[in-house]
């Protein structure tokens, strides 16, 4: 066969999630004109006021050079920065926000800022999907830790069993997608404190990567919570495309603590790594339209009403779903064994849904809120029947 190794170490890694995303059963719900789209996360409704003006209003160039190469815009940083600062009470400078081309991006600029090959790098179960084929592509060894499968919080004694001197980075994410889970600060504070006694033991830097790209996606009222502030050796990954309901429009960033050591080194290196990864150079028209895109926010009230009303039906019927505290998710448990097989069944009534397989939940299923109020109530009665 004509793929490296690698490749072929990925591809094993990436096969619950295409075995869904590629099932015929599942993408056959969407040859009905009145599917109920809860699948991935794709919008189904239009931009957010303010959004297409954006960019429409920052695509007439300005001057000759308006699409030149060029690397990270500095009003897009400064804007960055700002917002950054104000979400999280810390005081971030422009230099220290590495534009990317989204959180995908991000992720990976940190992870080749820092691995090398035998470095190890800790993530946690249920994860995102591409967290460690990611970590692979780095040339870093993925090491699996289990999230307390009661609360869905990190278990902290389980990632401190998982350190080993060839531990580089741990990776989490919070809000977490798929549990909808916002780890809390006495969590973050001892995972900072786990993580500074692993550090002077072993004799060497160990880096926090933590995924913020659902920190606008906040329900009843919480307030992001970043492990930065315990913790100096954490890069922040942040993206427009969630909180725009614009995943297709690829503009995020890996942001430094001003409490971070070798902050210019990174600097430095991020301009080889985005180069050798193509991550590093983000649109030019969603760069000069951050200021502005910036200031666009979600109407939480309605997404959390959409939430609350999902979660109270599901309940009323017999499904075993927890609270999600951010994010789009509902992860609830499936009536059978079988997550694939449950959705099939979903997707013959035109209800769309992921197996829990796709981010190592068997048993269970997601459901994306970012589907139409309309698809909700035409979905429920569905839910209500099949189970």
């Amino acid at each position: 066969m004509p793929l490296s190794r690698e490749i072929l170490k990925g591809y094993e890694a990436l096969q619950p999630f295409l075995a869904a995303m590629l099932d015929p059963e599942l993408q056959a719900a969407f040859e009905a004109p009145d599917v109920c789209d809860f699948l991935v996360g794709n919008p189904e409704e239009p931009a957010l006021p303010g959004y297409v003006e954006a960019l429409q209003k920052w695509a007439v160039p300005e001057h000759r050079r308006w699409f030149a190469y060029g690397f990270g815009h500095p009003q897009a940083q400064e804007a960055a920065a700002s917002g950054l600062s104000a979400e999280l009470g810390l005081a971030f400078e422009p230099d220290d926000i590495l534009l990317t081309r989204g959180a995908h991006g991000a992720l990976a600029m940190a992870m080749h800022l820092v691995a090398e090959p035998g470095d190890e790098v800790v993530f946690v179960s249920p994860p995102w999907f591409f967290y460690e084929v990611m970590i692979m592509g780095s040339n870093a060894t993925p090491v699996r830790v289990r999230a307390d499968m009661t609360t869905f919080d990190l278990d902290l004694d389980a990632i401190e069993a998982a350190l080993t001197p060839r531990t580089k980075m741990v990776l989490i994410n919070t809000p977490n997608n798929p549990t909808g889970r916002i780890y809390p600060a006495e969590t973050l504070e001892r995972l900072a404190s786990t993580l500074e006694r692993h550090a002077r033991a072993v004799g060497h830097d160990v880096y926090l990567l933590s995924d913020e790209s659902y920190s606008k996606v906040l329900y009843d009222g919480n307030r992001m919570i970043t492990p930065a502030r315990w913790y100096a050796n954490t890069f922040l990954v942040h993206t427009y495309s969630k909180s725009s309901l614009a995943p297709g429009q690829r503009l995020g960033y890996l942001a430094m603590p001003p409490a971070m050591a070798g902050r210019e080194d990174f600097r430095n290196g991020s301009l080889l790594v985005g180069v050798a990864t193509s991550n590093g150079f983000p649109d030019a028209v969603m760069q000069y339209a951050l200021s502005d895109i910036e200031g666009i926010e979600l109407d939480m009230d309605r997404l959390q009403r959409r939430r609350d009303r999902v979660l109270g039906a599901l309940r009323s019927f017999g499904y075993d779903v927890h609270t999600p505290e951010g994010t789009f998710y509902l992860l609830p448990k499936c009536p059978q064994d079988d997550d694939l097989a449950w959705c099939r069944r979903l997707a013959r009534e035109h209800v769309a849904v992921l197996p829990g397989s796709a981010c190592e939940m068997p048993g269970w299923f997601r459901i994306s809120l970012t589907g139409t109020d309309e698809m909700v109530e035409r979905a429920l009665p569905i839910f209500e029947r099949m189970i």
